[in-house]
């Protein structure tokens, strides 16, 4: 159970470089033995989960190499000449859903395809105007740009009767094929690891001694999932505590989220030391409310968003204004294995089972960058297609 009410303290904790916390984390464990310290000194203030703060750290230390190989597919057919793919999005003014298309535009470049992007403008009828007119473009395949296929039920049954492969990004909850909605796959970090992580962030980075603000859309069944796996992995340490759950829809976010902001600050004050967002815009929203009040862009409260990693998300975290980390997707990548998938669809293979790993982004290890790019996967699709 989370306390709705706030616990006063003395001074905030002084965050820790992830290096310090799997330190820390091992001097509580020794402390821990009941024999206690040779030396007979008082042993130092444990945190309320020394066992979970030295596993968050090992995850978050994981998760934010910059460095990491390609580990992605490294076989798989050669490229099927003279393909066309159709982008159906879901608004091309959503960052994430922008920066995929570019990355199946780039990866298409280099097999040999043709594509074509059309966007839904973010309405129901918008994308299923969208979709249609895809199907009737007759294309090889067709890609589900970050909306629910279900919104589009009809269009997505004429493009199974047409034996048009529909891979998605985005598009249901999990990773890899699904039969109703019929995609031969669908593109997406695992949400169980993106939440665990982002929890992980604030458990490591405070040394398991934080309020936290938890923002979320529960009209969005994948994001009211992704909150309360966020929240389940945050109550495993006794010392954070939940101060509140606020639950703003994404299309209100620019109205509500300020306002919200101003309360909470009213109500918990210093006690409010982290904040995680479903979404990265959340933190958009906050931040001239966090202005107003005087509080500093570096935190606290220090911010991580769950979410997709747009570029205005980095800028933020790079920029120290009121988002300290993000869990982007890699968006350029993802775009690079969907023409993979398409590819595999065509030579009539299974899909590939890739799903990439979690990364934090921050401001100590992006060197500017305003997306997450890993290093290696357009050099590895090329051999595979390459045959």
């Amino acid at each position: 159970m989370y306390p709705n009410d706030s616990h006063p303290r003395s001074q905030l904790r002084t965050p820790l470089t992830t290096a310090a916390l799997l330190t820390a984390a091992a001097t509580l464990l020794a402390g821990c033995g009941s024999g206690g310290p040779a030396t007979g000194a008082a042993p130092p203030k444990a945190a309320g989960c020394p066992t979970v703060l030295a596993s968050a750290g090992a995850a978050v230390a994981r998760a934010e190499k910059a460095d990491t190989a390609w580990h992605g597919p490294a076989t798989g057919p050669a490229a099927v000449p003279g393909r066309s793919i159709v982008y159906v999005a879901q608004t091309m003014t959503n960052p994430g859903v922008a920066g995929v298309a570019k990355g199946v535009e780039e990866a298409a470049k280099a097999i040999g395809w043709q594509v074509r992007v059309i966007d839904g403008d973010g309405t129901p009828a918008g994308i299923q105007a969208a979709l249609s007119q895809a199907i009737t473009l007759r294309p090889s395949g067709i890609v589900i740009g970050g909306f629910d296929p279900q919104l589009t039920s009809q269009q997505m049954a004429r493009a199974e009767a047409a034996d048009i492969p529909v891979i998605g990004w985005h598009a249901v909850g999990s990773p890899g094929p699904s039969e109703r909605p019929k995609l031969f796959t669908n593109v997406t970090t695992k949400v169980e690891d993106v939440a665990r992580i982002s929890a992980d962030w604030i458990i490591a980075r405070s040394a398991g001694d934080a309020g936290v603000v938890l923002f979320t859309d529960d009209s969005i069944p994948f994001a009211k999932n992704k909150a309360e796996l966020i929240r389940e992995e945050l109550a495993t340490c006794s010392g954070v505590r939940l101060l509140s759950y606020e639950n703003i829809p994404i299309p209100d976010a620019a109205s509500r989220t300020g306002q919200a902001v101003s309360s909470l600050l009213s109500r918990f004050g210093d006690d409010w030391t982290y904040s995680a967002a479903i979404n990265d815009l959340y933190f958009a929203d906050a931040a001239p409310a966090l202005r107003a009040a005087g509080r500093p862009g570096s935190g606290p409260p220090f911010n991580i968003g769950a979410g997709d990693g747009d570029p205005s998300a980095f800028q933020r975290i790079n920029n120290e204004q009121f988002q300290a980390a993000t869990v982007p997707e890699p968006l350029n990548q993802q775009g690079w294995q969907i023409v993979d998938e398409f590819n595999r669809a065509f030579a009539g293979r299974p899909a590939s089972g890739y799903v990439a790993p979690v990364h934090i982004a921050t401001a100590a290890n992006s060197d500017g960058a305003t997306s997450w790019d890993p290093s290696g996967y357009r050099e590895g699709y090329r051999r595979i297609w390459a045959g």
